[in-house]
Formats: C-alpha cells, sequence, structure tokens
C-alpha cells in the first residue's frame, strides 16, 4: 500500500453557492512537492444518489433534464441529493417518484461511484430499483422531466445519442444489466 502524501496546508480559494475549490498543498512520500485544486461541496454534504430503474427485466428509465454544465437537455438516471436524516434507501424512492413518476417495491444499493476524483470529491450512491409502481411527488425540478426507457441490449447505441453523455450513469447501467445477467433475470 502506497503512502498517501502529507498535507501542508488547505484554503479554500474561491467559493459560490454550490461549490468550494479547495488548494492543497502536498508532499509526496519521494519529496516532490505538489499544489492540487480540488472542487468540494459545501456545507455538511449529505450526498447524493443515482437510481438504475428497472420498468421490466430489460428496461430501465432515463429522465431528460437541463444540464446547467453542459447547457443541453440531456438523458440521465434519475438521481438527487440526500436529504439530512434520509438514508440512501430513502432518498432513492423520494427522487424516483420526483424526477421519473414512479416507487420501487424492492430498492438495492449496489455501489458508490466518482465523477472525477482526480479534482472532485463527490460521490453517487447507486441504487437499484425493481418492482415499479407509478407515484409522483412534487420536486424542486424547474419543469417536468420527460422520462425514457433504454433497453440494456443497446446500451453501445445509447453512447452514440448526442443527449446521453453521463459516465456515471452509464456505468451504473453496464453495472446493473451484469448484475441482472449473473442473476438470470436479464437474458443477454
Amino acid at each position: 500500500m502506497r503512502q498517501k502524501p502529507t498535507v501542508l496546508a488547505r484554503e479554500i480559494v474561491a467559493s459560490s453557492r454550490l461549490f468550494r475549490v479547495e488548494e492543497v498543498q502536498l508532499r509526496f512520500s519521494n519529496g516532490v512537492e505538489r499544489t492540487y485544486e480540488r472542487l468540494v461541496g459545501r456545507g455538511a454534504g449529505y450526498g447524493a444518489v443515482m437510481i438504475v430503474a428497472m420498468i421490466d427485466a430489460e428496461n430501465a428509465l432515463l429522465v431528460e433534464e437541463y444540464c446547467g454544465g453542459t447547457d443541453e437537455y440531456e438523458l440521465s438516471l434519475p438521481k438527487g441529493l440526500i436529504e439530512p436524516g434520509e438514508d440512501v434507501l430513502a432518498a432513492a424512492e423520494r427522487e424516483l417518484k420526483e424526477e421519473a413518476g414512479y416507487g420501487a417495491r424492492q430498492l438495492e444499493h449496489l455501489t458508490e461511484l466518482s465523477l472525477s476524483p482526480g479534482y472532485m470529491s463527490q460521490k453517487i450512491q447507486v441504487v437499484l430499483a425493481t418492482d415499479l409502481y407509478e407515484e409522483r411527488l412534487e420536486g424542486d425540478e424547474p419543469e417536468p422531466m420527460r422520462v425514457e426507457r433504454v433497453n440494456l441490449r443497446e446500451l453501445s447505441a445509447l453512447v452514440q445519442n448526442p443527449q446521453f453523455s453521463e459516465g456515471r450513469a452509464l456505468a451504473a447501467l453496464y453495472l446493473v444489466r451484469d448484475l441482472l445477467t449473473q442473476r438470470g433475470v436479464f437474458q443477454s
């Protein structure tokens, strides 16, 4: 196991309503010193959740929403922040109802993913939702989200869709496809 670098100094060098940029000065075990910048969340940070909601044995739900980072409407999996006092599965259930209009009788936490660990501290919890039923909750989205289906057999084609670019969502879909194949639920 490699020895982590020694932190020489930390400082918040920029701040906005949502993010802080932290500058971290490090010394590596070989004596080399470097300054890194990383994007960190604001406040306590309860984390986030992303849901692979299976409408049937082959099809998952995608939602279309405006994404400020790309300035485009994009397709992705339902996702959102975990609120204070919520656990991962409760947050997944709430976000699924708010964004896609479905609840799930079965929720399973699968893994935790990062987006870009080289410069971001944020991580997201991936949850598999099955045995869905229609139920909508009012959310904080500025406009209704369009809901689409993606067949797990067509993930290679999904990558070619210019409206779909989120790597975490693609990784989660492949993870679920492999998991359901192993369990004999999905026949690849």
